[in-house]
């Protein structure tokens, strides 16, 4: 008799402790919000970095054309330099030929005044022998041609030897004086295109410098942006595994079997799908007024999905929205909301900041429903529009 009367009170304690606790769902739910808003404030972070990052990436392209145009500028002016210094050595080397050759002819003239000059002496020590006494020595008239000759030829030839060497001595003091003149005003032209070269060099290294810094604070938030977007994949991670708690744990208090939500299905729009399934109406009129939604047909317990992240603006259940059975409606901002109806059973709770992807409700009949499907609509500052333009 003992045993048969505690059996049925250790079943009930049994059972009562299985059941999730009152506080359980609740203290979820808020872990739920603090993870999604670390998650936000992640996002936050990881847009203005990456604002900042695509800010340093024009800057440092706008810097990288001012090289760019510095270089050629740089370029140019070198190529002038060159030509300029050619120039320059090719009037140098003519200048040292032209000085060579002149310490050349004072070396000849040199030589030419001492011949002279020693001539001159010996002559005079010698007494030679003028036209008198040649024409008395002289054996006949041809010997007195050829004595007068010579001597006249003497002369003429001193005289021509000493007027050749100054007139080139002159030429060449001449040129070199030229070459002086032209060597000063190239090598002031090269030096002046240098100097240009150096401050167009000095400016591009200045703007270079910039640049460096720009890549360095840049890769600094790459790097900043890359730990900060692998712990928000981390918190997303963890508020999927408090998401699906909290899924079975409405589900278990609900009693409704939960099924599969399916791969996440994408299309060319903004939005994802909620649930995957064909569309039994679409959106437009019908009998006679809007259809402001798509009707998405899926079993009754399969997972919906919020389209895109947002707030949670109300949870509506049947017996207030009428028609449309257990109704939610997630405002995402900009004026932009999605609302899901005919559910089954809610897995959120108004006020609730939901990501996309993230289950909100269960696949029902609730409401005005001739089988169990999911009503779709997406509203621009509360007017429908076709859902499909969003998908």
């Amino acid at each position: 008799m003992r045993k048969s009367f505690f059996l049925p009170l250790l079943l009930t304690a049994a059972a009562y402790l299985l059941l999730p606790m009152p506080g359980l769902s609740s203290s979820l739910q808020q872990r739920i919000g603090a993870t999604q808003n670390r998650i936000d404030a992640k996002k936050r972070h990881e847009g203005v970095l990456t604002s900042q990052i695509t800010g340093f990436n024009l800057r440092i392209r706008s810097l990288q054309g001012e090289i760019n145009g510095l270089q050629q500028r740089q370029d140019t002016v070198q190529a002038q330099l060159n030509t300029k210094q050619a120039e320059l050595d090719s009037i140098r080397n003519r200048l040292q030929i032209a000085q060579d050759r002149l310490t050349r002819l004072r070396a000849r003239l040199v030589v030419a005044q001492r011949v002279l000059a020693a001539r001159l002496v010996a002559l005079y020590k010698d007494d030679e022998p003028d036209m008198v006494t040649v024409v008395l020595e002289s054996s006949g008239f041809s010997d007195l041609l050829d004595r007068a000759d010579f001597l006249s030829r003497i002369s003429a030839e001193d005289h021509r030897i000493i007027t050749t060497v100054r007139d080139l001595k002159a030429q060449v003091t001449t040129q070199v004086h030229n070459l002086t003149g032209l060597e000063r005003q190239a090598a002031a032209a090269a030096n002046a295109i240098r100097v240009k070269r150096d401050e167009i060099a000095a400016a591009k290294g200045a703007i270079v410098s910039r640049q460096s810094d720009l890549v360095v604070a840049r890769n600094q938030r790459s790097g900043a942006l890359s730990q900060i977007r692998s712990a928000r994949h981390d918190l997303e991670g963890q508020l999927q595994g408090l998401q699906a708690k909290q899924q079975k744990l409405l589900a278990a208090q609900s009693g409704i079997s939960v099924g599969p939500a399916g791969p996440i299905r994408r299309g060319s729009g903004r939005f994802i799908w909620p649930i995957n399934g064909p569309i039994s109406s679409g959106f437009g009129m019908r009998w006679g007024r809007l259809h402001a939604g798509i009707d998405i047909v899926a079993g009754t317990g399969t997972p919906i999905r919020a389209a895109a992240s947002g707030t949670v603006a109300f949870t509506e259940p049947e017996a207030a929205s009428g028609g449309y059975g257990n109704y939610t409606c997630i405002n995402h901002g900009g004026g932009i909301s999605t609302c899901y109806a005919h559910q089954s059973r809610f897995l959120t709770s108004s006020g609730a900041h939901v990501s996309q992807g993230q289950v909100i409700g269960l696949v029902g009949n609730t409401g005005h429903s001739f089988g169990s499907h999911l009503h779709f609509e997406v509203r621009v500052n509360g007017a429908p529009t076709d859902p499909l333009g969003w998908l």
